[in-house]
Parts: structure tokens; sequence; C-alpha cells
């Protein structure tokens, strides 16, 4: 791997950590995700006095997620060195995010959306005065209104909202009933584009809406509603919205190709007057652009890029860029030598199931010099090995340096105009996250200092429960390649005895596990279960080859990392190699049907949202594989490609009882080419199988699917493998 030269500081961090089982003390359970709060968005004050955030809770008897935002301020007590402050609501919304500090530190815009008439309402922004007073809404649209940005004299916000005309196949429905007597209004969609279902979505997609920007003028006065202005229009979406510094004009990010499936997914830089105007290209690369941030002084914007490879690659390590704000500069790529993941995160369970987690590029001086020479360095949220830590990269040569350095993960994060603070929130695989102050050792904070704790969201709950502590492994696999797994123990665990083992299996497959926290992996522990959850070739922050090598090869090698690690964990001896059981959710899933067409050593599985047929799946997903990433021919022109990485072509092979999870309104993974073809194919086979559908989810059901649908999940996936692994029948799943 590509490695930058790193002086190693370590950031110390004190995080609500799992301890020996105190008096009172018990195991968790599933039904604790009712009692969870989270935190999303967090954003500091100009003067990084006040962290504002959005604060989400489970209404357990409405089976439904409340958002609202809070705020708490980031001065430590002098006796104790943290800050002490509960953290105070702000707004009386439950359905509140997006907080946006204006650039005078009084007021915060955000997003709201109201229920009416029994039905939640398309979200608006709105504005909040930080002197008191209640909420007043900035924008009143038909289709709604999101990420608002103010101008630099904050007189101005720009947002986001989907806009657009009728589609062609309702307006002449209309034009050929005019003069008609029949009352009948046709609801036949004719759809003419290859992508027209979207994850979640129940009806079709809309293609002639377009998400487009919008500016408001901001009044102080009650009362006062001026009308939002459209500023770009077309058959085209905008994003990544940003001022310039005069406030004349705006940046914004577009994929500017009416069909862009049909080639690789480039989204370019672009500018346009505040007050409209023709749209101007400002940079591009050969791939897409995000996250813009503009420099202190208006001359250059960071952002960050993803080159596509030739050939296109399945995956693409994102890296850092600057580039002049001039039309046709040219970007140049500050992180091109380092080989992790920049602005990426590590997954887990336990994200806000509501609310924004933004990862910005941060300008900041260099606080190497006692001038702290301006705008010298950006710092970003890099992926590596398993973590999710703050970087420093100096502009003028690349070098890299930490600016956080611990287990844990950096979910979210703003930082102070000057980049001299920073608030963030960091999970551990105890912890689900906090609110954290980093001083980052720019501008007015002359020396780097480590997180410091602000919020102790769940210190209550987590005072009751005794937690598995992780035991972080590596091990050799098939071809000498090393790989990062862990192992949760149950919370009393003994080593003379022998255990069941369950193999967890991310999805992605371009992604990683990690040092976050993952409310799944501890209730197995709690129930007396080993599990064992690791980082196969594909996955992400180990860098760019070891996350593409599974490219064309996919399912393949990564299930041989797979059972190196089960056979790593079994040399340890407490482990009983006649209960294995495995799972996995998305390609997760698909790992989970493939291995056990391959092995007959596990004697449970379940496969959650999964694929079990990659031919069906190149027509019915909600994204397209016209791009040769996975696969390099349609499946018609090499058909035995497809059929050899299939699942369901060597169904024959599987012994193991196995159980699906599938959401009803998943076009990710659709359930027809995954879930279904399994269990007819099994049941036809007479291998037990269970097939458990969730009515209204999506392939989101496990992060943010409704709470009382991801507990029900929890209880059958356990259930399935007590039956199988620790010999508790279950009625419901008695099979014919």
């Amino acid at each position: 791997m590509r490695r930058a030269s790193v002086a190693v500081l370590f950031c110390a961090i004190a995080l609500t950590m799992a301890t020996p089982r105190a008096a009172g003390q018990r195991f968790i359970t599933e039904t604790d995700l009712f009692k969870f709060t989270w935190i999303a968005d967090p954003q500091i004050s100009p003067d990084g006095s006040t962290v504002a955030f959005v604060r989400v809770t489970v209404n357990e008897k409405e089976n439904r997620y409340e958002s609202s935002l809070y705020a708490v301020p980031t001065a430590a007590s002098q006796s104790s060195g943290v800050s002490n402050d509960t953290p105070r609501r702000l707004t009386s919304g439950i359905r509140d995010t997006s907080p946006r500090w204006a650039p005078d530190g009084k007021r915060i815009a955000f997003v709201r959306a109201i229920e009416k008439d029994g039905k939640v309402q398309p979200a608006q922004i709105y504005l909040l005065a930080m002197d008191g007073g209640e909420a007043r809404p900035l924008s009143e649209l038909a289709n709604g209104a999101g990420s608002p940005v103010w101008s630099p004299d904050g007189k101005m916000l720009a947002f986001s909202s989907r806009t657009g005309q009728e589609g062609q196949d309702g307006q002449e429905r209309r034009e050929g009933q005019e003069g008609k007597d029949t009352p009948h209004k046709s609801d036949v969609k004719v759809i003419t584009r290859a992508v027209y279902r979207s994850n979640g979505n129940p009806t079709y997609v809309e293609p002639e809406k377009h998400g487009h920007i919008f500016t408001v003028s901001v009044s102080d006065t009650a009362g006062d509603k001026p009308a939002p202005k459209q500023i770009t229009d077309g058959e085209f979406d905008e994003g990544d919205i940003t001022w310039s510094r005069d406030g004349s004009t705006i940046y914004f990010t577009s994929t500017r190709m009416p069909e862009a499936y049909y080639e690789a997914d480039d989204s370019d830089l672009y500018s346009v007057p505040a007050a409209g105007g023709s749209i101007t290209k400002v940079a591009s690369i050969d791939g897409s652009i995000g996250g813009l941030s503009l420099s202190p002084d208006g001359k250059r914007i960071a952002f960050v890029g993803t080159l596509h490879g030739n050939p296109v690659r399945s995956y693409s390590q994102p890296d850092l860029w600057v580039t002049d704000v001039a039309p046709g500069s040219t970007p140049k790529n500050l992180t091109a030598s380092y080989d992790f993941d920049v602005s990426s995160g590590i997954g887990g369970d336990q994200s806000a199931p509501r609310g924004r987690n933004a990862t910005p590029i941060v300008w900041s001086k260099d606080p190497s010099t006692s001038s702290g020479q301006a705008a010298a360095s950006l710092i970003v949220v890099v992926a590596e090995h398993g973590s999710a830590n703050l970087k420093r990269v100096t502009i003028a040569t690349g070098k890299i340096d930490p600016v956080t350095d611990g287990k844990y993960a950096v979910a979210a994060y703003s930082a102070t105009p000057d980049g001299s603070a920073i608030a963030a929130t960091i999970s551990t695989q105890t912890n689900i996250g906090d609110v954290f102050v980093v001083n980052s050792g720019g501008a007015r904070r002359a020396a780097l200092s480590g997180p410091r704790q602000i919020t102790h969201i769940n210190d209550d709950i987590f005072k009751e429960i005794q937690q598995s502590e992780p035991e972080e492994i590596w091990y050799r696999t098939f071809d000498g390649k090393q790989v990062q797994g862990w192992i949760l123990k149950p919370p009393d665990f003994d080593s003379t005895k022998k255990y069941p083992l369950i193999l967890e299996i991310h999805g992605g497959p371009h992604a990683a596990y990690g040092n976050t926290y993952t409310h799944e992996f501890q209730w197995m522990a709690a129930k007396g279960y080993v599990v064992l959850f690791t980082n196969p070739r594909g996955s992400t922050s180990y860098g760019q080859d070891f996350g593409n090598i599974i490219q064309y090869h996919y399912p393949g090698d990564d299930y041989k990392d797979l059972m190196a690690g089960v056979d790593e964990v079994l040399k340890k001896g407490y482990v009983d190699a006649t209960r294995l059981g495995v799972t996995g959710g998305s390609g997760g899933g698909l790992l989970t049907n493939w291995t056990i067409t391959q092995t007959q050593r596990f004697k449970a599985a379940v496969a959650q949202r999964d694929i079990a047929d990659w031919y069906g799946f190149w027509f019915t997903a909600d994204f397209t594989l016209f791009q040769p990433t996975w696969f390099r021919k349609a499946p018609w022109e090499d058909p035995q490609d497809f059929a050899a990485r299939s699942p369901i072509t060597h169904v024959a092979n599987v012994t193991t009882p196995l159980m699906l999870v599938l959401g009803d309104t998943d076009y990710r993974t659709p359930p027809g080419e995954g879930g279904e073809m399994m269990f007819r194919a099994l049941k036809y086979r007479k291998v037990p199988t269970v097939m458990v559908r969730f009515p209204r989810e999506t392939h989101e059901l496990s992060r943010s699917g409704e709470p009382w649908h991801r507990v029900e999940r929890l209880q059958h996936i356990v259930g399935w493998m007590d039956q199988w692994l620790m010999g508790k029948k279950n009625v419901a799943y008695a099979t014919q």
C-alpha cells in the first residue's frame, strides 16, 4: 500500500467504555433500541462557543423517530476539564434537521417537516432566532426544500428543491381526455428511462423533476415572507451549494447528462450568478466531484474527487483535490500518493436514522508557524484500517498529519470559519456517538489537542449495561494477504467453555466494519454467541488495490478471506466448530448465500436483502450495471459469467437451514432476484427455509427502518440462530 510519511501524534480520547460487570448491571437487549439517543449533524457556532445538533429519539408508541435541534456549550468546567452542561432544546418540532448557523451566530436556519391532516408534508426551510421566539418558515414550496446554505453577509439563503413540468405521459393523457364526459383519471405510467425505481419509493421515479438551486432573502421582521427565487433550471440536478466570498456567485456540482447511466458517473464543478443567469463550467476531472469547500480568500475550491479508471473500476478510492475558481482551471490531486479513503466512514447499524452527517473539507492555517500561514492546509476525515480520523493535508507538499488518531470513527463534523475548532460526533464499538470538540491547532488555538467530550447522551442507559469489549485480530488469508477483523465475546465469557459463533459479513461490497457501534453485534454476544466480523478483500480503508481486487471476481476470493477468519478464531479453542452461523445484508446477503453453496460447515444462515441471481438483478435493481464494473459484458453476451457467480446456480449444494430477511420496497436488491428465488429453490429441495417479510421497508431496514421492525429483525435473526445452534425450537419457524 502507498503510505504518507506521518509524524504520529496520538490524541487521547475519553469515551464511555465497557467495564467489568457492576452490581445491578444487565446484558443489552434488542429493545434497548427504543432507549437509544442519536446525535447527527453537529454544527459549531462561528465563535466556537456552542454546538447545535440534531437529537434523534424513538417514540415507541407511535413507532417512529423524532428529531429536534439541541445546543450545548463547548466551554469546559475549570475544575473537571469537561463540559457538565445538559444540552438544551432549541426547537419544538419532531422532524427538525439540518441546523446551519448564520455568519453572525444569532440565527439558525434548519429544515422542518410538519404533519397536516394526518400526513407529513414536504419539508421546508425555517429560521430560528437564538435570542428567543418561535421558528418561522422561509419556504412553502410544493416539493419541499432542503440543504440550506447562508450567504457570507447573512442576508440570503441558498437551498435545493425539486421542481419540473408534469411528465409527458400525464400531459398527453389529459389532452386526450379534454371534452370527454368520463370522470376517469388514468393512473397508467409510461416509462421511457432505464432507471424507473428508487429504493423505498412505492411509486415510480419522476425523471421530469430535478433538484435545483433556489435563494431566499432572510428578513428579521416577523410575518415577512420573501418569495424564494429559482436560480437554476433544466433537465439536470444540482448539489453541493457553495457561495463565493462576495456573495455574487454560487458554485455547485452537477452531472449534466440526460441519462447518466450510459456513461461513467461524471459530475463537474459549475458556477452561476447568485441573481440567476448563465451557468459556467469551472473544472472537471475524469470522474465525480463533491463536497465543495471554498478557501478563505475565495480563490480556490477544495473538493473530494473520485477517478473512474480505465476500464471503469468497481471501487475507486476518493481523493482530496483543489482547484482555482477561474473557469478552465486544472484541479490538483493532493492525495494521489496516499492510499486510504478520503471523506469516507466506517459502517455500523447506529448512525442517526434521521439527519445529515456532513463531513466537510476544512480550510486551516498552519499550526507549525507562529504567524499561522493563511489556508496552508486542509482537514478531512480519512478511513484507515477500520477507523475514521481527521487528517491535515498540507496543500503545498501533500504532507499528511493526524488531527485525531484513535480507534474510533469520526462520523460527522463542522468547523469554525478559521478552522481552529472542530465539533465532531465520534463513535466507538461501545459508544453510539457523542459530540466532541477538537482543537485543530490552527489560528487562534496554537496547540493541537485531542477530542474533548461535551455530551454524554447515552450514559444513563449504558451505566445499566455490561457490554462486550472487542478483540482486534489480523490474520493471514490463502494468498498471504493480511485481513483485519474483530471478535466480540459474550459479556460473561468463560474461556473453559465452547461457544457457538456467528460470522457477520458486511455489504457494499466496498464498505468496512470497524471501530463504530453496532447494536446487532452486542446483542448477539449478550445472547451467548461469539461474533466475528472482518473486512475481506473488497473492503474500504485498506487502499485502492485491496478494494478493487474483487472486480470481475465477486463473489470469489472474498469468501476465502472470510473462511480464513473463521479458521483463525477456531484456533483459539473456545468456539464449537459444529455450531457455526453466518449472516449478512446486501452484499453480505449475497456472500451469505454464496457461502452456503460452497461449504456445509455452517449450521444456520440468515441472508438479508440478498442477491441470488446476478442475471435477473442486472435487469431489476434501482441502478444500472451498464458500466463494466462488476461484469465485463451484458448478461446475454456472457451468461456463463453471470451464472457462475450467482448463488442460485449452485443451490443444489445447500444443506444449511436458511432464513431470508426482505423489505417489501427494497428496489436496491429486489426480493425477486434474491430471497424469493432462494426460498422457492430450497423449499423444492426440502432444506429448512423461512422467509421473513417487512412491509414498507427498504434496503435501509437495519439502519433506519421503523423502530419496531428493526427490533423484530434482530429477534428473527437470533431466533433462527438459537433454533439451529442453541437447540431452542421456535414454532414460528416450523417447516414441512
